[in-house]
């Protein structure tokens, strides 16, 4: 699968969230609310969640392996790191 489309809504508040992407694939599948956090060692995503019945969060899509995790995550910062270039 091939990631056709990134986009990207800025957080405008205070913490750790920056902004929520949604990405599409092989313009036919998307996904969105897909997190940009900025963590203790940089930015990552954090995949669509939800809250269970016991209180803890759960992805209700993600990818099953770490270089799909990574092509993504690569995808979506690099589309995230351009917009912060253009506020400058």
């Amino acid at each position: 699968m091939q990631i056709t489309d990134v986009r990207i809504r800025k957080v405008n508040r205070d913490g750790k969230l920056k902004a929520v992407a949604s990405i599409v694939f092989d313009d036919e599948f998307v996904v969105h609310d897909i997190k940009i956090v900025e963590g203790e060692h940089g930015l990552f995503i954090a995949m669509p969640s939800r809250k269970t019945n016991t209180g803890e969060f759960r992805d209700i899509a993600h990818p099953v392996s770490t270089p799909a995790r990574e092509r993504i995550q690569a995808a979506i910062l690099e589309k995230y790191n351009t917009l912060e270039d253009d506020d400058e």
